[in-house]
């Protein structure tokens, strides 16, 4: 039986996205889910060649196209056949440099930079 369309939070959870379908369900009552740029309750029908973007965290947007339309949940090589990752390699150059940049992420409980860290964090942005 071919489907002609399928629940977002469904098809998110069948293709390894996310890995509960609670999950996939609570990134779209946060807005993270856009299908063709709009956000999108987790009861939207999915159909073949829309585009899925994921905000996983504030500086990646992850882009998908759906290429085939499932329910339930498969193996990794199957799934992949089911969607394809369009994100352009700049999203991910953006996350590696704040990886990189020791001082953009602080270590939760480290409390307020030190005035030399303030420091180096300001050289830093000015270069």
């Amino acid at each position: 039986m071919e489907l002609s369309s399928t629940r977002i939070d469904k098809w998110l959870w069948a293709v390894r996205l996310f890995k509960t379908r609670s999950q996939a369900t609570d990134a779209c009552k946060k807005h993270k889910v856009l299908v063709n740029g709009e956000p999108v309750k987790a009861s939207y029908s999915v159909k073949l060649n829309d585009m899925i973007q994921l905000k996983t965290s504030p500086l990646l947007t992850r882009s998908f196209t759906v290429l085939g339309l499932i329910e339930k949940r498969v193996s990794a090589k199957l799934a992949a056949e089911h969607v394809i990752e369009t994100t352009p390699p700049e999203e991910f150059e953006k996350l590696a440099a704040v990886k990189n940049n020791p001082f953009a992420l602080r270590d939760r409980g480290l409390g307020r930079p030190t005035k030399k860290d303030r420091r180096d964090i300001q050289r830093l942005r000015d270069e």
